[in-house]
């Protein structure tokens, strides 16, 4: 994981490199001053001369001048690495969504994937600034510290050796129980943000049905979700701290005591002594900078894992080498079509769907919640791949098709009609980004859409909100078949995109459609009769299958569910 992350740095290994580099030459300079000070100390001011005060002490001003320069750099580099890099990590994670199949998003939830994109990212950034400087810093100080007392006095030094090795436990109990904690606190990030994405999104209906009492009682336990696993954490991260202030008093009282008996018996001087406290100082500093490096890179960690997973996660629906790049017309073949959306579910969604639809052909589609409607559309388009059989257009099979010209030549309304932020136009140029106004009046006219938006005080130009909150639902359907339609698809799929119309509008819709568009092959899914009886073909589904095939008239007569479904729209609604 950590390997695949680490390739997103890319334009960022220049400065990545001189973080760490200056961070050298600040710590050596930085070492060198405890040194210098002994010097000052035994050649200048025990002996009384001033000139080599006066040369030790102007070295000691320039090595810690130069110090303050380095570390500015090391933390300029640094911080310019980190937040590139980041921003590539983010870029990265986005674009490999964007190329998901249905099945691919399908593992993870939105609110999962925000999280991955900005807390877990945020936590890696911040672990790779450490890295640059304080994982450069830490182990070159404790090194070159360590270094300096064992030149000045080898057998004063080993006292340190035993910190190192107490402390060095400590650490590794302390991360074995650490982790896996982090690793669900991540997860619960993602059910808090879930939460509060559905509340913000839904917040007209929250508020309808009166539940925002329950709403922030949900927002509440999840949030304390999150507090419990963090204090538990933090219950096994608060044993570092202690550890490190018996080490340091210890060796501090070690040295010390053993360092006065060496100065008595004339084998350390004072000077000597004195640098061996500082660079005992310098010593366990590191090895708290250490220890707290360890903490903060656990806790990355789990993020690591977590973009990790999103990173390495394939699209299992891709163009295949030499892909066909033009479909021949709208014809769609359904050979024997077994699918099911994982390989775990017991049943299938569609069982041996067998059926052939001629271009330019219109067919409704009818059956109950459950019954396989929307899923035996989206395989059209390939969002989701046939699990047994195969599935033609154009006399092609679907997995022949270069992807984005396959999709670009089947238009698909979903039952979710979403609007961007932006004005009219930009929403509706997302079905062709070079439409000219007229191409988009046209297909506005066919949608029905036209005579609302000019009544809008700036027509075409009128902002929507983001997600179309300030029109209504059958404008918002009406909007997203016009956008559809800019396409100029071969075929074009409704998928229950006009139950928020009146029965009028609707009508109006058909007959444009019929009238205007008579080459397009058009599938409509709709739970009401009226919107597909005079289509072509009607395909009415239960439980996966094909119940029934043919026109109004002959399954009133031959389909018993169709035959229900029309009395009770019909004859029901007439008694009414």
């Amino acid at each position: 994981m950590i390997i695949r992350i680490l390739k997103e740095v890319k334009e960022y290994k220049k400065t990545s490199f001189l973080a760490p580099l200056c961070m050298v030459g600040e710590v050596l300079l930085e070492i060198s001053l405890p040194f210098l000070m002994s010097f000052i100390i035994d050649k200048g001011v025990e002996k009384g001369d001033m000139k080599q005060v006066l040369l030790y002490g102007s070295i000691m001003i320039a090595a810690a001048f130069g110090s303050l320069v380095f570390g500015a750099l090391s933390g300029k580099y640094a911080a310019h690495a980190s937040a590139g890099f980041a921003k590539n990590l983010r870029k990265a994670i986005f674009y490999n969504i964007q190329d998901f199949s249905f099945h691919n998003i399908d593992k993870y939830s939105t609110a999962g994937l925000v999280t991955r994109m900005t807390t877990d990212v945020t936590n890696v950034q911040n672990a790779y600034q450490m890295v640059l400087r304080m994982c450069v810093r830490a182990p070159l100080s404790l090194i070159c510290a360590m270094a300096m007392t064992f030149f000045i006095n080898a057998e004063l030094s080993t006292v340190f050796l035993y910190a190192i090795v107490f402390l060095s436990i400590v650490l590794f109990i302390i991360i074995h129980f650490a982790h896996p904690i982090f690793l669900h606190v991540f997860n619960k990030y993602d059910e808090l943000n879930a939460s509060v994405q559905e509340n913000i999104t839904n917040v007209r209906v929250v508020k309808a049905y009166v539940k925002e009492k329950h709403e922030i009682e949900k927002f509440n336990k999840a949030s304390y979700n999150i507090y419990k696993l963090f204090k538990k954490a933090e219950n096994i991260l608060i044993f570092n701290s202690p550890s490190m202030q018996i080490s340091m008093y210890g060796c501090i009282l070690a040295i010390s005591w053993l360092g006065a008996k060496m100065i008595v018996g004339g084998s350390l001087t004072t000077g000597e002594m004195m640098s061996m406290i500082t660079y005992t100082t310098t010593i366990l500093m590191s090895l708290m900078m250490l220890s707290m490096i360890i903490v903060m890179l656990s806790m990355s960690l789990a993020s690591v894992d977590r973009i990790g997973e999103v990173l390495n996660e394939k699209s299992d629906i891709v163009s295949p080498e030499n892909a066909l790049t033009s479909v021949e017309d709208g014809s769609i073949r359904f050979h024997h079509v077994d699918f099911a959306y994982s390989a775990k579910q017991k049943e299938p969604v569609l069982t041996d769907i067998d059926i052939s639809i001629a271009s330019g052909e219109t067919i409704g589609i009818l059956g109950g919640t459950g019954s396989g409607k929307t899923s035996f559309v989206s395989l059209i388009p390939r969002l989701y791949d046939v699990t047994k059989g195969e599935l033609f257009v154009g006399g092609k099979n679907v997995k022949e098709y270069d992807l984005d010209v396959l999709r670009n030549q089947v238009s698909m309304v979903l039952q979710n009609n979403i609007l961007f932020s932006g004005t009219i136009k930009e929403n509706l140029r997302w079905g062709n980004p070079n439409a000219s106004d007229e191409e988009m009046i046209k297909a506005c006219k066919l949608a029905q859409a036209d005579e609302f938006i000019r009544k809008f005080p700036d027509g075409y130009d009128t902002y929507i909100e983001q997600g179309g909150s300030n029109v209504s639902g059958g404008q918002r359907q009406r909007l997203c078949i016009a956008r559809a339609l800019l396409k100029k698809p071969k075929i074009l799929i409704l998928d229950d995109s006009t139950s928020a119309v009146d029965t009028k509008t609707d009508y109006l819709i058909r007959k444009a459609f019929r009238e205007d568009i008579p080459e397009i092959t058009k599938l409509i899914i709709s739970q009401r009769i009226s919107s597909i009886q005079d289509a072509d073909r009607i395909i009415v589904m239960y439980d996966g299958k094909i119940d029934g095939i043919g026109t109004h008239e002959e399954l009133l007569k031959t389909n018993q569910i169709y035959k229900e479904v029309y009395e009770t729209q019909v004859k029901g609604g007439d008694e009414e």
